[in-house]
């Protein structure tokens, strides 16, 4: 498929982990054109491609997935559209689950229409390990049912299901991926790794919701990128891939190991009201990405050493996106609104 690739669009690929897949793209194809859709929401940053911007093979269009009109246009010459663009913070589908179904559902039905028009040779939905719910013991396989417990999970969950009935009804040739909790460069500051990071080097306090024990896998989002790559290549219509790395840790170790690395005490640590509906534990079965040749490259600590690097490197980046008025909606929020507490 390598040689027959003309053109790749990108839709939500000014946003963390489509911007790292871009430049994954063209680091490693120099034949591929990429085509970046975004409509540029708040977590949507083009600081983080403003380095590619003269690149004679990557281009940026600003728009949203649900217009069918720009769409038609963007994606008529493309070969493959890998679907990033999405609404992603639990925190704000809590507050607000109005945007959350408009983009993650109808957003990927305008998508998935445009894509079967065009014949496109493949669609890839970026999904989430969060549509299976919590798992108290062992993992979960890409043929377990969808047990959401948030507006956001369970708007990701409805997008696959419509995306793998658009294989099954017309063929159309979709592949899902849903990968654990990612972190890396270029990462939005409200979720949890940049948001510590970020917090400690402001000597702020590190927020843990409950008692921090909530189990998460996490993932490199190079090592992501590199597992999308090869399913875009070698992967078989009509399937969902896991992607994890294995490295499982409870949010307060999370916390703990992010203050260790940056020689900050644990009495930055602040226990807050823990989120409604929130998941113990996520784990996957990742054998069918393995089948695929796939092995995650970076362990935890080496991805975290990494991270830390990159946010101690790039300070104007973050201070710009934190001084925003919105750039952390908190689902107390919704509490407020409704004199609970």
């Amino acid at each position: 498929m390598h040689k027959r690739i003309l053109k790749i669009l990108i839709t939500g690929g000014a946003g963390f982990i489509g911007s790292n897949f871009i430049r994954h793209l063209l680091e490693e194809y120099s034949q591929y054109r990429i085509i970046n859709l975004d409509k540029l929401t708040y977590a949507g940053n083009l600081d983080n491609l403003k380095d590619l911007e003269k690149n004679p093979n990557y281009e940026f269009i600003k728009g949203d997935i649900c217009d069918s009109g720009l769409l038609e246009k963007v994606m008529a010459p493309c070969d493959i559209v890998i679907n990033f663009a999405a609404q992603t913070h639990v925190d704000r589908s809590i507050l607000s689950s109005k945007d959350f179904l408009k983009t993650n559902v109808y957003g990927v039905n305008q998508l998935l229409e445009t894509a079967l028009k065009y014949k496109l040779k493949r669609v890839i939905q970026i999904s989430t390990d969060e549509v299976y719910g919590s798992r108290l013991k062992g993992s979960s396989k890409e043929s377990d049912l969808l047990n959401p417990s948030n507006p956001y999970s369970a708007s990701k969950a409805a997008a696959d299901l419509l995306a793998i009935s658009y294989f099954k009804t017309y063929n159309l040739p979709v592949i899902i991926t849903r990968s654990s909790n990612n972190f890396g460069p270029y990462q939005y500051p409200e979720k949890v790794v940049p948001l510590f990071i970020t917090n400690v080097l402001q000597n702020k306090p590190l927020p843990l919701y409950g008692r921090g024990l909530n189990v998460r896998d996490w993932i490199f989002v190079e090592d992501n990128c590199r597992a999308i790559d090869l399913v875009m290549h070698k992967g078989k219509s009509g399937e969902i891939y896991n992607i994890a790395s294995g490295f499982e840790k409870r949010n307060k170790d999370l916390a703990t190991i992010i203050l260790k690395l940056m020689r900050k005490p644990t009495t930055l640590i602040r226990y807050v009201l823990d989120r409604p509906g929130h998941d113990l534990r996520y784990a996957l079965d990742c054998a069918k990405i393995k089948d695929l040749g796939w092995q995650p490259k970076y362990n935890f600590l080496q991805g975290l050493e990494l991270t830390i690097k990159w946010y101690l490197r790039n300070t104007v980046w973050w201070q710009r996106v934190k001084e925003k008025k919105d750039y952390r909606l908190h689902y107390k929020d919704w509490y407020k609104k409704r004199r609970l507490c």
